[in-house]
C-alpha cells in the first residue's frame, strides 16, 4: 500500500498508478510509458495530461511530454506538447508546482520556448491556476482565452 498524500489541483479528478521505489512515489505517465518519480511539478503535469486526453480529447499519439529544444544554443526542456496531425505544434504547456506562483516571467518562459515551435495556443498551469491564450503571430502578441478548444479531427 502507498501512502500518498497528494495536493488537490483544479482538475477533474483522474485515475492513475503509482508505486513505490528505493523510498520515492513513482507515478505512471501514460505518454512516456513508464513510471516516473512524483514531484509537485509532476504531478501537475500529469494531471494536465489526462485534461487534454480525458477531457478535451486529443489522441495520446499528439502528444509529447519533456522534450529538449534548443534556444539560442541552450538546452531547455518543454513540459507538454501537442501536435496536429500534419506535425505542426498546436499547444505547448508549461506546468509549474502548485506553490509557485504564475506570474510575467512565466509567460515570458513559454513565450521564448514558442519563438522556436511556433504553437498555435498556450497552456500555463500550476494545477491550481490555468491560463490560456491564442497567438497572433502578425501582431507578435497572444490573445488570453477562457480555454483551450477541443481537438478537431
Amino acid at each position: 500500500m502507498i501512502n500518498l498524500c497528494v495536493q488537490r489541483l483544479n482538475f477533474p479528478t483522474y485515475n492513475f498508478r503509482f508505486k513505490n521505489s528505493e523510498n520515492k512515489v513513482l507515478i505512471f505517465d501514460i505518454i512516456r510509458k513508464k513510471f516516473v518519480v512524483m514531484q509537485p511539478e509532476e504531478w501537475v503535469r500529469q494531471n494536465c495530461v489526462h485534461f487534454l486526453i480525458e477531457d478535451k480529447k486529443y489522441p495520446k499519439s499528439l502528444i509529447n511530454v519533456e522534450k529538449e529544444l534548443k534556444i539560442n544554443d541552450l538546452r531547455k526542456r518543454y513540459d507538454v506538447v501537442v501536435f496536429k496531425p500534419n506535425g505542426d505544434i498546436l499547444i505547448i504547456v508549461e506546468c509549474k508546482a502548485p506553490k509557485i506562483e504564475i506570474n510575467q516571467q512565466v509567460f515570458d518562459q513559454i513565450a521564448r520556448y514558442n519563438l522556436t515551435l511556433n504553437a498555435e495556443y498556450l497552456m500555463v498551469t500550476n494545477g491550481l491556476h490555468h491560463y490560456y491564450c491564442k497567438m497572433d503571430f502578425k501582431k507578435e502578441q497572444y490573445q488570453f482565452l477562457r480555454d483551450i478548444p477541443q481537438y478537431q479531427k
